[in-house]
């Protein structure tokens, strides 16, 4: 838009500008201070500044690109995410303009068209003049999404309504005093580049049909010009105040990932003179944690894919970061002034209920779904952290595990085998009779101690052995990998255990590790560097899909049946590990694969993570039944796992899920179903030829 003439006939327009712009930007950055940035440094360094190229390179198509909102309207058809990458590139063609036509333009009028020449100007204002009519119906769209029939995510938002209709109709202002401005300057007269506006030419031209004079289109003109910068600076004061503050959080979000797998959870380096233990107050989270909650756009996309949430339990994700943002502004201001009032005012339980902590399955689906680069996990078990090694609270079956982890080295109290019992009449080797091993086959607890996840070693030996595989185990001398305590929250016990598995791979050199279970893969391959301990680490799936490549295996028995594989959050979304499992099971002769609806980035945790393997859930529908049910939808015969945990839920859902249903059809459905692992069924296809030692 052209500025008008001098503001009350007597300001020159550029000093207008630059006094209420500076006046607005200098309440915004008061607010921004004292709001946001006194309060988020009151945590402790993040340490997020490290390989600053990698960083703002790799931010980049998440900034601009909105990566992160974008992948909904391909995978669940959601066309939010399509408009809202509309509207965020509208606003940066809204924001440029605004830079170069009001304050850069009223100092030094050709200045637009020297950046731009007088073609790209008529261009870019024709563009824009499109861009706004189009902006009006989608804030329109947006308008009955949210007000008329909601999806299920939109419920979580309870109290940001009134502050969605302001945005919106501040959006809406902006877009009619910038079609109004272009009519009436039109009106009166003006010519040039800016007069290419289609809409408002159109516009400006009915207004002189109508009879309009000069004079009153001038001083309409100069009206709607100054009201669109009022509305624009009003907007700038009002991000700080607002959940719009995610466009200015979010960004720093991205720059400030986590750059480890998904699955990582930092390790604190000083457990032994640690003040407090895990996170309470808002000194003891990082800054980046508590960045967290400013950077939430409260659009419910976490808490609606929260498997706890689905199954009707009181966790909801997006609270957890909206809470302890509620808790800063509570009680922040006084700590930055010296008072500290957390004791009279706790964050856990009057803002973050101890059973919401207690809920979270670790499964990252939220992580994986946020539009904005939250990282709700780290925070998550910090507070378990903090209710474990200082409070001693903790559900009884879990404080059981720990109990058990501390006592005997693994979670399964009440097993009567030992390590090796699985291996009887195999020959398998340990490494203290065979040292120079090339490969460590980490067997983990579970496949050691609980009988069903016998077969599942047993035929991973096997599959090892056929391919001729120089491997070996520890035997007796493994021990947890310390997963379970980490995410139930025993810091320290996970340290201990961890400790000593890393002082056992380094008396025997240990160089590669596969493992079946992918908590445990996770465990060694991401979290145990942290501690020194640093190893070639792969789960079964990528090393025995990389041995029938090579043609080590041939898989030649027909398994004539079909599968749907469910894949693990601890292989599959924590670690990308999707592509793997599928090529096994496409090499097995007769095998049909075929997908859950929710697969791959987007599927649905069995209930077992977070400790939920020894924990009882608190309220709600079991995780694993649903799970189940998913699985009966696909009419697989068999549900296809790569990970002992989700062997054990789908074992128990499909024995027990029909008792749910007195008609008697969910039982009907269940007739014939099985859960098998995936190296089970290879093992069969590999028919009867005798393993080689």
């Amino acid at each position: 838009m052209v500025p008008p003439g001098a503001l009350f006939g007597v300001i020159p327009t550029w000093i207008g500008v630059y006094l209420v712009s500076t006046l607005a930007f200098g309440i915004a950055g008061y607010f921004l201070y004292q709001r946001v940035f006194r309060l988020v440094i009151l945590g402790r360094p993040s340490n997020r500044f490290d390989q600053p190229v990698r960083r703002i390179l790799g931010a980049m198509p998440y900034i601009f690109g909105q990566r992160k909102v974008l992948q909904r309207v391909s995978i669940r058809r959601d066309r939010a995410g399509l408009f809202h990458f509309f509207i965020f590139w509208g606003f940066l063609s809204f924001s440029f303009s605004y830079f170069l036509f009001i304050f850069l333009d009223v100092a030094w009028r050709p200045l637009s068209a020297t950046v731009l020449t007088d073609t790209g100007v008529k261009i870019f204002v024709f563009y824009l003049d499109v861009l706004a009519v189009v902006f009006l119906v989608v804030l329109t769209w947006a308008a009955v999404r949210r007000w008329g029939p909601t999806p299920r995510r939109l419920s979580f938002d309870l109290t940001q309504g009134k502050e969605a209709a302001i945005i919106l109709a501040l959006i809406a202002m902006l877009m009619l005093f910038t079609l109004l401005a272009e009519a009436f300057y039109v009106a009166s007269g003006g010519t040039g580049p800016h007069s290419a506006a289609p809409i408002g030419a159109a516009l400006g031209d009915a207004l002189v049909g109508a009879g309009i004079g000069v004079s009153l289109a001038n001083g309409l003109q100069a009206f709607f010009w100054w009201a669109h910068l009022g509305v624009i600076l009003g907007f700038a004061i009002y991000i700080p105040l607002s959940k719009h503050m995610h466009m200015i959080a979010a960004p720093i979000n991205f720059v400030t990932r986590n750059l480890e797998a998904r699955g990582t959870l930092s390790t604190p380096a000083d457990l032994e003179t640690a003040e407090v233990f895990g996170a309470h107050r808002i000194q003891d989270f990082t800054q980046r944690q508590l960045l967290d909650g400013y950077a939430c756009s409260v659009c419910g996309r976490c808490s609606d894919v929260c498997p706890a949430n689905f199954s009707g339990k009181i966790l909801s994700p997006m609270h957890i970061v909206e809470n302890l943002k509620e808790h800063i502004l509570d009680v922040g201001p006084a700590l930055a002034g010296g008072e500290d009032l957390q004791k009279e005012k706790p964050l856990i339980g009057p803002w973050i209920p101890a059973e919401a902590l207690w809920d979270c399955l670790t499964c990252g689906a939220c992580v994986q779904e946020c539009p904005v680069g939250v990282e709700h996990i780290d925070t998550i078990v910090d507070m378990r952290r903090y209710l474990v090694m200082e409070k001693a609270e903790m559900p009884e079956s879990g404080m059981n595990a720990l109990v058990s982890m501390e006592q005997r080295g693994h979670p399964w109290r009440g097993t009567t085998f030992t390590r090796t019992d699985w291996a009887e009449g195999l020959n398998i080797k340990t490494l203290a009779d065979h040292p120079e091993a090339e490969v460590l086959f980490w067997v983990g607890c579970t496949a050691a101690l609980e009988q069903r996840s016998q077969s599942v070693a047993r035929s991973m030996a096997s599959v090892l052995k056929r391919a001729g595989v120089d491997f070996a185990i520890l035997g007796n001398e493994e021990t947890c990998t310390g997963d379970p305590a980490r995410r139930m929250g025993n810091e320290y016990l996970y340290q201990t255990l961890a400790t000593q598995n890393i002082e056992t791979f380094k008396r025997y050199d240990v160089k590669t590790i596969v493992t079946i279970c992918p908590h445990c893969f996770n465990t060694i391959k991401n979290e145990y560097p942290h501690l020194g301990g640093n190893y070639e680490v792969m789960h079964y799936s990528e090393f025995v899909a990389d041995l029938i490549a090579q043609g080590r295996i041939r898989p030649l028995v027909e398994i004539k049946t079909t599968i749907a594989y469910h894949d693990s959050c601890y292989l599959g979304r924590h670690n990308d590990v999707y592509e793997a499992p599928r090529q096994i099971a496409n090499a097995i002769p007769g095998l049909k694969l075929v997908e859950f609806d929710r697969c791959r980035s987007q599927g649905f945790c069995c209930g077992a993570g977070g400790g939920h393997m020894w924990m009882e859930e608190s309220r709600g529908r079991r995780v694993n039944h649903i799970r189940t049910e998913q699985y009966l939808d696909t009419e697989a015969d068999i549900v296809a796992v790569s990970c002992p945990f989700c062997l054990q839920m789908f074992e128990e859902g499909i024995g027990s899920l029909g008792s749910e249903d007195p008609s008697g059809d969910t039982e009907r459905r269940l007739e014939g179903k099985r859960a098998l692992d995936l190296i089970e069924i290879l093992d069969e296809s590999l028919g009867e030829a005798k393993p080689a030692d």
